[in-house]
């Protein structure tokens, strides 16, 4: 079973500076319409979206770069609230991608593990 893990740790400031900077240019390159109203509802807006920024970057390393571009990956919340990864390019990825986000008022973090499902083998990956 291919199994890879991918991290990634960013400062809450960066985000802001660059959201700042480039504005909803910037936004909508990277993020989905529905990521952005998720962050937006929230009291954080930047520690949220730095979350699912380092989100995105750590399965793009778990995947291999030049696999998946920003918007073909969407971070929505289940319904208990916990982090998951929804492609937009059906087909494209035949990985399944488990994550976690947190994050502090200055830094966020997250890590992805990328598996192949097979009948033969189905773990069960599941974050605290």
């Amino acid at each position: 079973m291919d199994l890879r893990c991918g991290v990634d740790l960013i400062e809450v400031e960066r985000i802001k500076k660059a959201v700042d900077k480039w504005g909803q240019r910037l936004l909508y390159r990277i993020f989905t319409r529905t990521e952005i109203e998720f962050a937006r509802a929230r009291r954080n807006f930047y520690q949220h979206l730095a979350g699912r920024f380092a989100a995105k970057e750590a399965i793009i390393k778990s995947l291999g770069k030049g696999r998946i571009s920003w918007r073909e990956m969407e971070i929505v919340n289940n319904a208990e609230g916990e982090p998951r990864v929804r492609f937009t390019s059906e087909g494209r990825i035949n990985k399944t991608v488990a994550i976690s986000i947190s994050h502090t008022k200055d830094y966020a973090i997250a890590q992805a593990i990328a598996y192949e499902q097979t009948h033969l083998s189905s773990p069960q990956i599941r974050f605290a």
